[in-house]
């Protein structure tokens, strides 16, 4: 009993608890961003890097996509409960059962959406620049979450999201409770060396951390 009520303890207060402490945004650097709804999080990044050499449209494999796309300058990157996303088609909000259903085991999905441009900083939205090397890192992680067919390209799940821009993939991983989209965000920005928290449920604390390492570096913290 005691072992899941510390780790229940550290889930929730996870989200004050700062990992990568020590990173600063590189001037000049790859803008990426955390976007969120207030309730989920999503990491923007350039559809292209040359300094990279990366190519989403590329690595996405869909050649619908490449030919409707290919002018949009940003894409987005969530994951979370299959359940959760299929249920909330048509901007409905999901049922009780749905969401309850949502918080056992189940599968994922990545949600990817286009950008024609940046998104602009605000309440829901934190901008950065990152080293080229913490840019490919986040690549490899973003592409690590995609779950690949027998070829080893990205599986579409639905020909449309919500909108026209957004589009839904068969994910790696089991949702649950315990591991949400907010944590999936948190993990890769930390597990790229960013600063997020240890834990995190919520999209506020994603957030917050991400703000003190602008204001640490001297930035308004947006």
């Amino acid at each position: 009993m005691y072992p899941a009520l510390a780790f229940l303890l550290l889930f929730f207060a996870g989200g004050r608890v700062p990992v990568n402490r020590e990173f600063r945004p590189t001037p000049g650097g790859i803008p990426v961003f955390v976007v969120s709804n207030g309730f989920h999080t999503d990491i923007v990044v350039p559809v292209r890097e040359p300094r990279t050499g990366t190519d989403w449209l590329q690595q996405l494999g869909q050649p619908q996509l490449t030919a409707q796309f290919s002018a949009h300058e940003y894409a987005a990157f969530g994951w979370g409960s299959e359940r959760f996303y299929l249920a909330s088609y048509g901007g409905r909000m999901p049922g009780v059962g749905t969401v309850l259903r949502a918080a056992g085991p189940g599968r994922t999905l990545m949600h990817v959406g286009f950008y024609q441009s940046a998104p602009r900083p605000g309440q829901h939205v934190v901008a950065l620049q990152i080293s080229a090397d913490q840019y490919r890192r986040l690549t490899t992680l973003l592409q690590a979450s995609f779950a690949p067919d027998s070829a080893g390209r990205a599986q579409l799940r639905n020909a449309a999201g919500y909108t026209p821009s957004d589009f839904f993939f068969r994910a790696r991983g089991r949702y649950h409770a315990l591991r949400t989209c907010n944590d999936w965000t948190a993990a890769t920005l930390r597990r790229a060396g960013l600063r997020a928290p240890l834990k995190s449920p919520l999209a506020g604390p994603v957030l917050r951390q991400l703000r003190r390492s602008r204001a640490a570096a001297g930035q308004a913290p947006q």
